[in-house]
């Protein structure tokens, strides 16, 4: 199992276990964060490690080789000088460090891949978190956003304030049936000062009015007088 994937266990188990306690989606993405911040520390790391590990088996594998072709000299110097015995045993030597090179290239291949695994890895990883951090941010907006709504609503439906408007409804019934009182009080009573002034100026309308209606009458009663008198004579 690769790092990579025991992260994904890792996160799934803890995303779970927030679950069950019903924990806020703030803690649940931090804690997301939080655990592929410490894996890609981890990651970085184990391929740290790797590669010093590469460069010292390079070392070694470069004293194997230098050697080997010591021992190829001792063996060809052997031969020269028709001592087969010797040249026999420097070639033993030079097989045996030939088969301890090939464990090393062996070993420098399987590094390889790893170190390779390594960076898939942590490619993978940092895409990841950077997913992860952006929807850190929108999470944490939503849920405050979400939060700050939830609590307006509540005071909405509050039952408090129903009673509170209701108590203001009733002070305006009663201020308005003060106020009815108050206007009902001076119904009937004597006006004022301009309101009786301007009564008499209407009089005064009115009596002119009526002195005209009275002269006009008096001129046709008058009219028909004179037409009898001058019918006598």
């Amino acid at each position: 199992m690769s790092i990579f994937s025991r992260l994904s266990d890792i996160i799934n188990a803890n995303l779970n276990a927030l679950v069950e306690k019903a924990e806020d989606p703030e803690k649940i993405i931090r804690l997301m964060v939080q655990e592929m911040e410490d894996t890609l520390v981890e990651i970085r790391s184990a391929a740290a490690k790797c590669i010093a590990d590469q460069k010292e088996l390079r070392r070694r594998l470069e004293f194997l080789e230098k050697d080997e072709a010591e021992w190829t000299q001792r063996a060809e110097l052997a031969i020269r000088r028709e001592r087969e015995d010797l040249a026999r045993a420097a070639l033993a030597e030079k097989q045996n460090i030939s088969d301890e090179i090939k464990a090393v290239h062996g070993d420098l291949d399987l590094l390889g891949e790893q170190l390779e695994n390594f960076n898939n890895d942590i490619g993978k990883l940092q895409a990841k978190l950077s997913d992860a951090k952006n929807r850190q941010r929108s999470i944490v907006l939503r849920h405050k956003t979400a939060t700050t709504q939830l609590a307006a609503r509540k005071h909405i439906h509050d039952d408090s304030i129903d009673d509170m408007l209701f108590r203001f409804e009733n002070a305006e019934r009663k201020i308005d049936r003060i106020e009815s009182e108050g206007e009902a009080m001076g119904m009937g009573r004597r006006r004022n000062l301009a309101d009786e002034i301007a009564g008499l100026e209407d009089n005064d309308r009115v009596e002119a009015e009526l002195e005209s209606l009275k002269s006009q009458l008096g001129q046709k009663k008058s009219t028909p007088s004179a037409k009898s008198t001058k019918e006598k004579s």
